[in-house]
């Protein structure tokens, strides 16, 4: 009886937010996804092929919309959980395209003439064949990007590499139009990456294709060795398969004889791609109806003319936020609660964002190599124990569980393609033996040229620093494979995580503030909730003291506190500890607690590496075993 009371309620709530049409649409594509079809050779395919588009345009009803609904129609529905992963795929799927196609049309206007300032041109005769004209050539280059990221489902909710996928359509595009009759009909004679010969009478037609991927990279924020990657090993032999399968023909793309083909060829395979993976007709973005389709208003609720509903103003409005916070990068902090705070105006865009972070990540390791340098192989060898044979062992063992587990398949996301996995433990091993050698001369240095064997050979302490490393380039990248993923596949607690993340921060300086930013983050989410869980180590650690949580007083520092009512008084209740002194590259991403003390009077953490993860003492288990989460609470 409950539950019917409560069904109820639920359609009453729903028959009250918007029109019904619009939940009858997501009542079908639900229905429409979980149908199974039987196909030829007693094959089963999963959705009856109904487009989600056509479900859309006829209920009127945006995308951004239909995602808001959906949510509240998957709760109500009680859908299972395969299902709202695949909503969320197709989500970050909508909005990686939504940022991309941002960018591709200024990067267009660069390299070819501008389609909306094209004069239709009469056609003499109906068997003579009709030119490629710019609007045409803007629309053929946006499918085949499409049509082709969805061949690649690792590349497809991945921005840095769909980005870089763009940058090779356009490339293959200038190339067929540089050799088109009437090239310059065609291409922006202002265009950097234009022959030295193009503004002469004959252009000479050169052996090799051009290249305009570095040019691209350099004006529009580009990686050029990731873009050039991705051009040959996995766009160009994807093209050759077009041409194998006579989806593509001619010497020239965009010919008389061809271009009309290629293109009839190339939209009806992508409809094909739509109605059987269930996506999002990508070519939205292409029509005169766009910004309602797709729910992006230009115009903020001030803007909005006399005489608009409320309600209508109420969607917009959210509409609005709903498209910056898809445009945001920026991690949010749940403990600081700065995520309801609005951001700053961006300066840069997502794009823009996201390459300048792999780049930041590339020139911190830039020159090294992913093996340990002579200096560190010194320290090894001065150890009491070489510790160099098990290290190397732990790498390798470390680097086949992540690119097994980066490579597979799952329920939640498709999986990447080994030679992205590769490259992206080769930069997570040079950062960390870049970082071990800090952390190992900045301790020897602290200690007194104490003698490291007892760190070295801590295995939770290695996988603990392996783990963030990764961590760091995933997130450069912008990785759905983002934490708890990681400790998840190297079977790490979040307690001995948390361990390692300000060893790693203050060891390098390198690392950008959405890098640190990110980092704390997952401290605050270890702090809230993950040390919590019944089988955290913490549990064992507090064992250890034999249950004895140490206070306050026991782990910061007797200057840390107020010296009373008469003290020099910071603005704090008396006897109250102010934040803890933490190290500068810490402090500056979070918030301004005690911000007004100067930077030269901060402090390192109290509790060193070594003192970390050694076995605690009779005498100094209470203050090593949680001194840095007693300091994070007290903030």
């Amino acid at each position: 009886f409950w539950a019917r009371e409560t069904s109820a309620d639920w359609w009453d709530l729903i028959l009250m937010q918007g029109e019904v049409v619009h939940w009858l649409a997501c009542a079908l594509y639900v229905a429409c996804r979980k149908s199974i079809l039987p196909t030829v050779g007693s094959g089963l395919m999963e959705g009856n092929c109904v487009s989600l588009t056509r479900i859309l345009r006829s209920a009127k009803l945006s995308l951004i919309q239909f995602f808001s609904k959906m949510k509240k129609w998957m709760d109500m529905s009680d859908l299972p959980q395969e299902f709202r992963e695949r909503m969320e795929r197709l989500e970050r799927n909508f909005e990686v395209s939504t940022v991309i196609f941002r960018k591709f049309e200024p990067i267009f206007l660069d390299v070819f003439q501008n389609p909306y300032e094209e004069t239709p041109k009469p056609q003499r005769s109906r068997k003579q064949r009709r030119k490629c004209s710019v609007k045409e050539l803007f629309n053929f280059c946006w499918t085949l990007f499409v049509y082709t990221k969805g061949n690649f489902r690792m590349i497809g909710d991945d921005l840095v590499n769909s980005y870089h996928l763009l940058l090779c359509c356009l490339d293959l595009i200038f190339a067929n139009a540089l050799s088109y009759p009437d090239s310059r009909e065609l291409l922006n004679p202002s265009f950097k990456g234009l022959p030295a010969d193009f503004h002469t009478a004959e252009v000479k037609a050169s052996e090799e294709p051009p290249c305009i991927i570095a040019t691209l990279c350099e004006l529009h924020d580009g990686l050029m060795v990731e873009a050039k990657g991705i051009k040959e090993h996995y766009f160009k032999p994807y093209i050759s398969k077009l041409f194998d399968r006579k989806i593509l023909k001619g010497d020239c793309l965009l010919d008389f004889c061809s271009f009309a083909d290629n293109n009839k060829a190339l939209n009806k395979e992508y409809e094909e791609y739509v109605l059987s993976m269930g996506d999002f007709d990508e070519r939205v973005f292409l029509g005169t109806d766009a910004e309602e389709e797709i729910g992006t208003p230009r115009k903020f609720a001030a803007d909005m003319p006399v005489g608009k509903t409320t309600t209508r103003a109420h969607v917009e409005c959210h509409l609005q936020q709903q498209f910056e916070k898809k445009r945001s990068f920026a991690p949010s902090t749940p403990l600081t609660g700065r995520r309801y705070l609005r951001e700053k105006e961006a300066v840069i865009t997502p794009v823009a964002s996201a390459t300048q972070s792999v780049s930041r990540l590339q020139s911190i390791v830039a020159g090294l190599k992913n093996a340990p340098s002579e200096q560190l192989i010194a320290i090894f060898e001065s150890c009491v124990r070489n510790p160099i044979e098990s290290i190397m062992n732990r790498v390798k063992e470390i680097g086949e569980a992540f690119c097994q587990s980066y490579t597979q398949s799952t329920d939640d996301q498709p999986g990447s393609h080994i030679d992205f996995a590769v490259n992206r433990l080769k930069l997570a091993e040079i950062l960390y033996f870049k970082i071990l050698e800090t952390i190992v001369v900045q301790e020897t240095r602290r200690l007194h040229g104490k003698d490291m064997t007892a760190l070295l050979e801590q295995d939770i302490f290695h996988r603990s620093l392996m783990a963030c490393c990764l961590e760091i380039v995933l997130f450069a990248y912008s990785s759905l494979r983002t934490f708890p993923w990681i400790i998840e596949v190297l079977d790490l607690r979040p307690f001995y995580f948390y361990k390692v993340i300000e060893v790693l921060i203050r060891s390098e300086e390198g690392l950008s503030r959405d890098m640190v930013k990110h980092l704390n983050n997952i401290e605050e989410q270890i702090l809230e909730s993950l040390a919590w869980t019944s089988d955290s180590a913490l549990w064992k650690a507090l064992q250890v003291s034999e249950n004895k949580v140490p206070t306050c007083e026991e782990v910061i520092y007797p200057s840390n506190f107020e010296a009373g009512n008469g003290g020099s008084g910071l603005g704090h209740l008396p006897m109250m500890p102010i934040s803890p002194i933490v190290h500068p590259r810490v402090k500056e991403v979070r918030t301004d607690l005690g911000g007004s003390l100067r930077r030269d009077m901060q402090q390192l953490s109290p509790i060193s590496v070594h003192e970390r993860y050694s076995s605690p003492t009779a005498g100094s288990a209470k203050r090593r075993l949680l001194a840095m989460t007693a300091q994070k609470t007290c903030r």
